[in-house]
């Protein structure tokens, strides 16, 4: 297994944990750290294992933070169907 991979292993064990914790906040404080320690982990499993192992990543950062993915593509049709 390379490090990319077991990086973005332990990064879905220490999201799952973390929401195992109760939270005041419906846990976007961690989400946030998550999304800041998983990018930089994105990058790198591109760059060692290539476009498909990146594209695995990204549906597996998406499964976990399915929230945020959730409120940015909402965002997103609300941008796009708004006329100016």
């Amino acid at each position: 297994m390379s490090l990319s991979l077991f990086l973005l292993c332990l990064w879905v064990v220490v999201a799952f944990v973390m929401a195992a914790i109760p939270s005041n906040d419906n846990h976007w404080r961690r989400a946030y750290v998550l999304m800041a320690l998983g990018a930089p982990i994105m990058v790198f499993l591109v760059w060692e294992g290539g476009i498909m192992m990146g594209l695995l990543g990204l549906v597996v950062g998406g499964l976990v933070l399915r929230w945020p993915v959730r409120y940015l593509l909402r965002w997103i049709k609300r941008q796009m169907g708004t006329t100016r």
